[in-house]
């Protein structure tokens, strides 16, 4: 006898490079070092020390500033640069509309890495707990993806099984380690590839 195939009840979404633009990968740092005339070399090196900290929850947005941009005197504040970080954030208005459209047929969440200052500035600016039920993200649960430990974590949190969760990503390596626990997974390209692949999957 065969068993039927578990139907999908929850959505996991990625925030960066699925709901919203990149809040501070390479390409947004890129802009804004150059903006402000940092030396790049010398801040990707100290990025590559704080970033795990920062997206661990293990360093405010403050002290990751301090260390990165803010060793030597500047002639422009930090409350400035922060500005700029939060420009980078720009909405993917197709995906946004798509995720809410679900959010009354599924339950739904973010499992995402990212520091604690710009995921709640990204959260309260995008309106993002409208259809997001709870956010787990790396700064909170203390653990990043492609760790499988975190998606198991989220199951657990959310009270679901791996068999009816999907979880959307933009990244192959994150999009791998959610099958490799059990669960489905959709690697984003852009919002009509992601509802055909959804719809393939029962989800509509």
């Amino acid at each position: 006898m065969t068993l039927p195939t578990p139907r999908i009840t929850t959505i996991f979404w990625d925030i960066g490079g699925v709901l919203l633009t990149n809040g501070w990968d390479r390409e947004q740092r890129a802009g804004v070092v150059a903006r402000f005339g940092l030396d790049a070399t010398d801040f990707a090196e100290r990025h590559k020390l704080a970033a795990p900290e920062l997206e661990l929850g293990r360093m405010d947005l403050q002290a990751y500033l301090a260390q990165t941009v803010f060793s030597k005197p500047r002639d422009f504040s930090p409350d400035t640069f922060r500005e700029a970080m939060h420009q980078q954030s720009q909405p993917h208005p197709e995906t946004l509309a798509l995720a809410r459209d679900l959010a009354g047929r599924y339950r739904q969440y973010s499992l995402n890495n990212e520091g604690r200052d710009l995921n709640a500035y990204r959260v309260a600016t995008f309106e993002l707990d409208a259809f997001l039920l709870g956010f787990f993200t790396s700064c909170y649960l203390g653990m990043m993806k492609p760790s499988p430990t975190i998606y198991r974590t989220a199951l657990d949190l959310a009270g679901v099984r791996p068999e009816q969760a999907v979880m959307i990503d933009d990244r192959a390596q994150n999009a791998e380690a959610a099958r490799s626990v059990g669960m489905h997974a959709v690697q984003y390209a852009n919002t009509e590839q992601l509802r055909t692949e959804l719809q393939a999957l029962g989800v509509v």
